[in-house]
């Protein structure tokens, strides 16, 4: 499947603006990960990326395994949600949610918006922190986390994105991992940059020992932490503080691919299916900014918004740059957000405030002010 190699409505200056686009990468990326890569001054790419959008008919190979363990994740999950209200000591309840909160942002700050956007960087009793939170979280390791995330941003919705959404809610949330990966997915994987993360120890020897790591920081410590700290039961222990958690933080990385691609608002390009999702935001620690993220992958904040709001995962990395942990975030200037937002927006989002300075003097005269002060 390809692109046409031509420019999108309004698409007409590039990152140098004195110079034209001469050549178009041949590959049919539909998103950028870093800011060096985008094509036009306002983070966009100048190519049309409509065509790209359909996936190719294509029998599914069920991966029997992976079906049956997710029904095993469910049920366990489910019954518990049951004990939580039952059985379980408060304390248990707690170290459960705790651990979700934390193996949430070894997914957020850490695999994604740290090693896979290079969004920021860390020094390094913060990078290994983060390898740890990561590890508990069980979502492969870091290389591989990130390796299919370029992936999916750089190809996104095409048949070589890992959770392709053009393909359906089901297939985007969960289906994707309960059937083989498309051909296109593997030989787009191999394009991929990765010498970044090649080149740090702390991901390389996560990689490396993964399936050593990964077994005791998710499923065996978590389980016997209670039974020890709280003469906690095996039972509760194991369905709250390992298979709860672990689904919930699963299913809710899951909607950012699937829900987050279909329901919102697309203030910032609407030809991306991603969309803005303030309900997603607060289940994910802030990742449900996600037009706003396609766009600008590179922001720390992954939303232009100027506060926490349900954007947990900023709060937490802005703490840690007043500590010295996390330095050089990188973000977008507000002139650069209005200009793609005045360029490729499906116009909802919000005036930039009265009296700016783009603001028509005509909508100035029409508006109607209520409760006006005499002068």
């Amino acid at each position: 499947m390809g692109c046409e190699n031509k420019m999108p409505p309004n698409a007409t200056t590039t990152v140098n603006e004195n110079e034209p686009i001469i050549n178009v990468f041949e590959n049919t990326a539909t998103g950028v990960l870093s800011e060096q890569e985008a094509e036009t001054i306002d983070g966009g790419l100048a190519k049309n990326i409509e065509k790209c959008k359909k996936a190719e008919e294509r029998k599914l190979e069920i991966v029997w395994i992976n079906v049956i363990g997710f029904v095993y994740v469910y049920g366990a999950s489910f019954y518990g949600i049951y004990l939580m209200c039952t059985s379980a000591k408060w304390q248990t309840n707690i170290m459960g949610t705790l651990l979700t909160y934390i193996t949430g942002f070894g997914i957020t700050a850490a695999a994604h918006r740290l090693w896979a956007h290079r969004a920021y960087k860390a020094n390094l009793p913060m990078r290994i922190m983060l390898i740890i939170f990561n590890t508990i979280a069980f979502q492969n390791s870091v290389y591989v986390w990130a390796r299919d995330h370029r992936v999916h941003h750089k190809f996104s919705e095409t048949d070589a994105d890992p959770h392709n959404a053009t393909r359906g809610m089901f297939f985007s949330h969960i289906g994707w991992l309960m059937c083989k990966k498309h051909p296109e997915v593997k030989a787009k994987g191999k394009t991929i940059d990765m010498s970044d993360l090649e080149a740090d120890p702390i991901v390389m020897f996560q990689h490396k020992y993964y399936y050593f790591l990964m077994p005791i920081a998710c499923f065996i410590l978590p389980a016997i932490a209670p039974m020890y700290l709280f003469n906690e039961t095996l039972s509760n222990s194991w369905h709250i503080c390992v298979m709860l958690r672990w689904c919930f933080l699963l299913n809710s990385a899951w909607l950012i691919n699937s829900a987050g691609h279909k329901y919102g608002s697309r203030p910032y390009d609407k030809s991306y299916n991603p969309a803005e999702n303030s309900f997603i935001a607060f289940l994910t620690l802030g990742e449900g900014w996600h037009n706003y993220h396609h766009v600008f992958p590179w922001d720390y904040k992954t939303s232009e918004l100027g506060d926490y709001a349900f954007n947990y995962t900023t709060a937490f990395l802005d703490f840690f740059a007043k500590i010295g942990w996390a330095y050089d975030l990188k973000t977008v200037s507000d002139e650069i957000i209005k200009k793609r937002v005045q360029r490729t927006g499906d116009g909802s989002h919000p005036i930039w405030g009265w009296g700016d300075k783009d603001q028509s003097k005509d909508e100035i005269d029409a508006a109607i002010i209520v409760n006006k002060k005499a002068e």
